[in-house]
This record gives C-alpha cells, sequence and structure tokens, in this order.
C-alpha cells in the first residue's frame, strides 16, 4: 500500500511507531497530488511549501515527545474557510487573489493539532451548488468517472479524499454540500450539529444553516476530524456552548438496543429504483447488527425544497452584500464614481448562480413580500423541526438515501436549475432542523457509489457514528477505490 493510500487512524500509527515521517508522508500526498490534478480538478491552490514546512514541525513535535491528534496528518481545506498566508477565493472570482491574515477557528484547532494543511480545495462559488459547475474557475471530476461530477458544493474536498489526494478534508454543509458530494465520490462525510463546530472565519452563505464538517476515507477518520474541530468558540454567537463527547469511543460494531427510523418520504417518486434498493439492502444488514427498524413520517419534508432556497437565498443577498471591491478581493479600476464601482466590480466578480440567488433572497426580503415569502418559510422550517422532534421520540437515527441518482454527467443538469436543486432534495431538511447527519458508501449503480444517509438528533454525533460505524465494518464499500 502506498503512504497516500492509508486513512488518517492508519498513517497515525504509522507516524507513532516510526514507520515513516510526517514529511515523507507529506511529500508522498504532494506527488500524488502532482500526479491525479490534471484529471480531477480538485484543488484550487497546492501550498506545497507551507506543507512541507508544517510537516517538518510535526516530525520535530513528535521527536520532542508530543502526540497530539493529528500531528502530521496532511488534510485538504474547503476554499471558503479562511487559512492564514493562504488564498481563499470561496471559488469567486470576486475574491481573486485574496489571502487572509488569520485563520479561521477550525484550521487554529487543526493546526495546534499537528495537522499539515496541503491547501484549499475546489467549491462552487461561495458554496451555492452541488456539482462544482458553478466554481468561477473550474469543474472539478469525479475520480469514478472523470466525465462525471463529484457533487457540491464541497466537490473538490470529496474527490480529493476519493482519490488519496489528501488523507481527509474539511467542507461545509449549509443544504447537503458534504454529504452529497461524499455520496457521489463514495466517501464518508459527516454534517455535525449546528452550533456543534465554530463558523468563525467560514465565509457565510446562509448564516443559519451553514456548518462546517469533515470529510474521510472512513467513519472513524470522521470522529477524528471531529474531535479536533468541534467545542464552543467565544468568537461565535452561534457557537453552541455544550461538551464534546469522546467520538472514538462511540465507534462499536453492533447494533442491539438502537432503533432506527424510515421516513417514507425519502423513498418517493424522484429517487432511482436502483438507490432505493440498496438503502433496503443496508437496512437487512442494520437488522442482522442488532438495529431495531421502524416506519416514521416527516410529513412536512415536501416543503424543504422551497423552504430551503427562500432562507438561504435571502440570507446570502444580505451576506454578499459586503463584497463591493473596496476592501478586499477584486475592483474595477476604470469606474470613474463609487456606484459605478460596485455595479461593475459585482457583475464582472460574481457568477451567473450567485446573482441567480441574490436577486431571489433581494426579491422574498423587499417590502410587500417579506411576509409573504420569507416569514411564511420561516414558519414552514419550525413545522420541519418538530417534524424531526417528533421522530426521534420513536427512534435514535433516521435512515434515508443521500441522493436520489448517483452521479449524474458534466454540464447535464447546468442549464436546468430546478433539476440540479432536485439533487439535494434528500438532504435540504437537515440544515432546516440544525440536526446532525453522516453519508456512507452503501453499493453501487452503473459503477457509480450510492450513498446512505443516517441522520441524528441535535448534537447527537455518538449516535449516528456509532450506526455507520457498525455498519461499515460489516460491509466492504468504502474499501473500494476508483482506478487513476
Amino acid at each position: 500500500m502506498e503512504l497516500y493510500e492509508l486513512s488518517i487512524h492508519e498513517a497515525l500509527e504509522g507516524l507513532r511507531s516510526r514507520q515513516f515521517s510526517s514529511v515523507k508522508l507529506t511529500q508522498a500526498v504532494l506527488e500524488r497530488i502532482a500526479q491525479i490534478e490534471p484529471k480531477t480538478q480538485a484543488y484550487l491552490c497546492v501550498a506545497q511549501e507551507q506543507a512541507l514546512s508544517s510537516a517538518e514541525e510535526a516530525d520535530r513535535r513528535r521527536a520532542a515527545g508530543a502526540d497530539a491528534t493529528l500531528l502530521g496528518i496532511p488534510l485538504a481545506i474547503k476554499d471558503i474557510i479562511c487559512t492564514e498566508g493562504i488564498p481563499t477565493t470561496c471559488g469567486s472570482r470576486i475574491l481573486q487573489g485574496f489571502v487572509p491574515p488569520y485563520d479561521a477557528t477550525v484550521i487554529r484547532k487543526l493546526r495546534q493539532a499537528g495537522a499539515v494543511i496541503l491547501g484549499k480545495t475546489n467549491t462552487d462559488e461561495f458554496a451555492m451548488g452541488s456539482s462544482t459547475e458553478n466554481s468561477g474557475y473550474f469543474t472539478s471530476h469525479n475520480p469514478w468517472d472523470l466525465e462525471r461530477v463529484p457533487g457540491g458544493s464541497s466537490g473538490g474536498s470529496a474527490a480529493a479524499v476519493c482519490a488519496n489526494e489528501c488523507l481527509g478534508a474539511l467542507g461545509s454543509d449549509t443544504g447537503g454540500s458534504i454529504r452529497q458530494p461524499a455520496s457521489l465520490c463514495g466517501i464518508a462525510g459527516l454534517k455535525p450539529t449546528y452550533g456543534r463546530v465554530s463558523r468563525y472565519g467560514v465565509v457565510a452563505y446562509a448564516s443559519s444553516l451553514d456548518q462546517v464538517g469533515t470529510l474521510g476515507k472512513d467513519v472513524r477518520d470522521n470522529a477524528l476530524l471531529l474531535q479536533v474541530i468541534a467545542g464552543h468558540d467565544p468568537e461565535d454567537s452561534t457557537s453552541a456552548d455544550k461538551a464534546v463527547p469522546d467520538y472514538q469511543a462511540s465507534l462499536l460494531p453492533d447494533l442491539k438496543g438502537i432503533t432506527l427510523g424510515v421516513p417514507h418520504e425519502f423513498f418517493g417518486e424522484g429517487i432511482q429504483t436502483e438507490v432505493e434498493q440498496s438503502i433496503r439492502q443496508a437496512l437487512d444488514v442494520m437488522r442482522s447488527l442488532g438495529a431495531c427498524i421502524i416506519e416514521v413520517s416527516l410529513p412536512h419534508t415536501r416543503y424543504s425544497l422551497p423552504v430551503y432556497y427562500l432562507i438561504s437565498t435571502a440570507e446570502a443577498s444580505a451576506n454578499l452584500a459586503r463584497y463591493d471591491g473596496i476592501r478586499y478581493g477584486a475592483t474595477d479600476e476604470q469606474a470613474r464614481e463609487i456606484w459605478e464601482a460596485y455595479r461593475r466590480t459585482r457583475e464582472e466578480g460574481f457568477g451567473a448562480e450567485v446573482k441567480r440567488r441574490i436577486m431571489l433572497g433581494t426579491y422574498a426580503l423587499s417590502a410587500g413580500y417579506y411576509d409573504a415569502y420569507y416569514l411564511k418559510a420561516q414558519k414552514a422550517r419550525t413545522l420541519i423541526k418538530q417534524d424531526y422532534d417528533r421522530a426521534f421520540q420513536e427512534c435514535q437515527a433516521l435512515i434515508t438515501p443521500t441522493t436520489p441518482t448517483p452521479a449524474f454527467r458534466i454540464g447535464e443538469k447546468v442549464n436546468d436549475p430546478l433539476a440540479m436543486y432536485m439533487e439535494d432534495i434528500c438532504t435540504l431538511s437537515l440544515n432546516l432542523s440544525g440536526n446532525c447527519g453522516i453519508s456512507i458508501p452503501c453499493g453501487f449503480v452503473n459503477g457509480l457509489p450510492v450513498g446512505l444517509q443516517i441522520l441524528g438528533n441535535a448534537f447527537d454525533e455518538v449516535t449516528i457514528l456509532h450506526v455507520a460505524h457498525a455498519y461499515e465494518q460489516a460491509t466492504a464499500w468504502h474499501l473500494q477505490k476508483p482506478a487513476l
């Protein structure tokens, strides 16, 4: 096995036993990036010098007796998370060349834990998309089929993990942007509860929905990464002041005593037959591990799509108003007065999808329409949250498909916004409720991965990690890798 093929926990064992150094591990991954990147285009920026310098520092720390949680582990970071000294563009031309003067809280925690930052991964512009085709720079490719999308908006992170261009990665999830690409790329991706992980230094799309999460080669790697980045942060007013449990201790091999709910609303029209079959087969495996399977209902799920696209675009229209070309990022230097500078900078700097969402959100918040759209959406959001609360009185976790279909072809849906929005139909409601969820591989359809989604109650990542790990250990889907 090549060093770049190792999982995080396997690499940590090798580093601790002195089988190899962090420098050697990081060099192996950087060489893999150089070899594979022309095919996947997962990275917007590779910080080779900084990565090797961090790896050298990790080796010095280990030689001095340190054993931090992620000491010497090379990771990739979605390019909406601020990294001091490394460009952060949010996949947008309007932030081309912007280098943050500080680290986001999650990056600071990774550095303290000894992680090596390899670079920044491609994303749909400002995390608005489901395929990375909305990136202002280029489209990433799915390692299982280079003519297909890796998902989005954390498509670059998912493709990098899948293609062994990093050992793990951070992404963000506003409406499914970790779980959906994890599903399409056949890896494990975790969206924590809203407030579990600090958003300080994470460029905002929709502030009441955004949540930083993890992508890894298996469930244990996600638990390791979450252990490091979770916790209260006084710099983030939405960060929850709750104790962080030992996620490694939750990785048990069976499901005895666990009741799993299957919401029938997630198995209706639009879900590909072969995808549903894979989920049903996964339920049989969970039943054999001791789980009790019951049917539940989330009746307001059908409103998730319109509710999400009203609330998220309204918040985006406010958050993206700060990009004016005056303080940072791109600017139009030909403008003769300030309003012309604003207009030209935003017209040239924002892509079509970002402009579409800004306009939708501005309309929903405008005089005469606020009550009819935004306020009504917030009321429906409350009903969606109440559905989850009732369901978790009957069971500890919910099982659904992550995506209605496997990965689609590049260009197939780019001119049909509604068809693209429907790709997140299974993931949106979780962000509206604020609960946690994870996607893990559970099969293949025509050679493309299928994702199983496990949804948990607020701040109960322990349970979804337990269920995901038990299923993963009973199957071998996570061990299958694309031939690149």
